[in-house]
């Protein structure tokens, strides 16, 4: 049985990483692409001469050549510009509007049978564009963000109560920008409702609160805290971990049930729109979408998150992208 193949477009620092995750899982094979001459080439040479140490056996190749993703069975997209200290995400929206639709169309042309994950910024509006110009299935065509934002909420929590990671469960929906919303009512420790072991804790629901209320904040400006501490260049290794969850659910054939940017016919009263929500994710890409009984000031808070979406996809359309 051959091997899936892998298209990474976009030879940075997430690209990098995820050639590199790729490998050692054994996913599949890789091609990694980026227009700048040779960082393809030298960022897969030296992953495949770590193959030996970390025993995978899979090809891992660079190219500057869009012919080379020809066949994938999975896209992962990364192109574009990061963002840098004091820019926000709607920022970047012209140039890597411009980037994203070549790239796209040259998905259209050489992996017309792929799932497309999407990862470029700012997100909702990439997604939406790429969908556009591949013309592919919305099934086939996801973004990530959601899982990524809802590591970063299950970490805070983690180091607020003292417990691991690994026993937390919790989801963000929404945009990937500052109106998300992590979902606090649904935010648990195997089941233990976190707003409860924070009130134990602090012995005072408005401490909690004002606890849980710092956490989601936090989490809201994630992305920004890490741009802030490097000062040349944004969060790398976390998107790629979780574009990665997402690839495995899709090549393995998971029916894993994670956060994704999809497009939505009426779920969650929205349609039209590329938004983040709970999906299974499988060998068709997005193979459903799990709709949660959101109480009345969760609808308003993803109402006004789907809002900033269709603002950015209206400004968008408007400058012509």
């Amino acid at each position: 049985m051959s091997r899936k193949k892998i298209a990474l477009i976009g030879g940075g620092q997430i690209g990098g990483v995820l050639a590199q995750l790729i490998a050692l899982k054994e996913l599949g094979d890789v091609v990694l692409y980026d227009i700048v001459e040779d960082l393809p080439q030298g960022k897969t040479l030296d992953i495949a001469e770590a193959s030996r140490v970390d025993q995978f056996d899979v090809s891992v190749k660079g190219s500057n050549d869009y012919k080379d993703i020809e066949g994938a069975d999975l896209v992962i997209v990364t192109a574009g510009l990061p963002r840098k200290p004091g820019m926000s995400r709607d920022d970047l929206l012209v140039t890597n509007a411009k980037i994203m639709r070549t790239v796209s169309e040259n998905i259209k042309q050489y992996a017309p049978n792929s799932v497309v994950i999407v990862i470029s910024n700012p997100l909702d509006a990439m997604v939406t564009l790429c969908q556009k110009v591949t013309g592919f299935p919305a099934n086939r065509v996801m973004g990530q963000a959601g899982v990524l934002d809802s590591s970063r909420f299950a970490t805070f929590i983690a180091w607020e109560l003292g417990v691991s990671v690994k026993d937390i469960n919790a989801m963000v929906l929404g945009g990937h920008g500052d109106t998300m919303v992590p979902l606090v009512r649904y935010a648990n420790v195997n089941s233990i409702p976190v707003m409860e072991m924070l009130e134990r804790k602090y012995k005072d629901p408005a401490k909690a609160k004002e606890v849980m209320d710092a956490m989601v904040q936090r989490t809201k400006m994630a992305g920004g805290e890490v741009v802030k501490l490097l000062k040349t260049g944004s969060a790398f290794y976390s998107p790629a971990s979780s574009a990665i969850a997402m690839a495995e659910a899709v090549l393995r054939d998971e029916k894993r049930v994670l956060p994704t940017c999809a497009y939505l016919n009426g779920e969650f009263g929205i349609n039209g729109y590329y938004v983040g929500v709970p999906a299974v994710l499988g060998a068709n890409g997005i193979e459903r979408i799990v709709e949660l009984n959101l109480d009345k000031d969760e609808k308003a808070m993803l109402d006004n998150s789907v809002d900033a979406v269709k603002s950015l996809i209206a400004d968008m359309e408007r400058l012509g992208l």
